[in-house]
């Protein structure tokens, strides 16, 4: 019913950039919270920043001032621009989303499969 793709992963070197991007489509009335997770090899998945639909962020305390998040509500699109990345930052980063399907109905939480993002030393 309802997908969320993730693209703009890739491999980058420590003190670069880059910006993700997930998308939502199918069967969708209204998108609530939306959120980026990440989940490094032998960890557990973590939060990394969320956002309201009116725009209010939080962040991880290990992204604060060099991670944006953002969305598009016209395109139910949420993005992650990360900046002065870090080895540690390596992870496949998830992103989700708070979607009510139709009036009246139960907000569910839907996931995306996940983009790679590796930073090299």
């Amino acid at each position: 019913q309802v997908q969320l793709v993730e693209s703009g992963g890739g491999l980058v070197q420590a003190g670069g950039s880059l910006r993700l991007s997930c998308a939502a489509s199918g069967r969708i009335f209204r998108i609530n919270g939306m959120g980026w997770y990440r989940q490094a090899p032998g960890k557990q998945r973590e939060l990394v920043a969320g956002i309201t639909r009116l725009g209010n962020t939080n962040y991880a305390d290990s992204v604060k001032g060099r991670f944006t998040i953002s969305r598009d509500n016209a395109k139910n699109t949420v993005y992650l621009q990360m900046n002065s990345l870090k080895p540690e930052d390596t992870a496949v980063y998830y992103c989700n989303a708070e979607i009510y399907n139709s009036i009246g109905s139960l907000a569910i939480t839907y996931w995306g499969k996940g983009t790679l993002v590796t930073v090299s030393s």
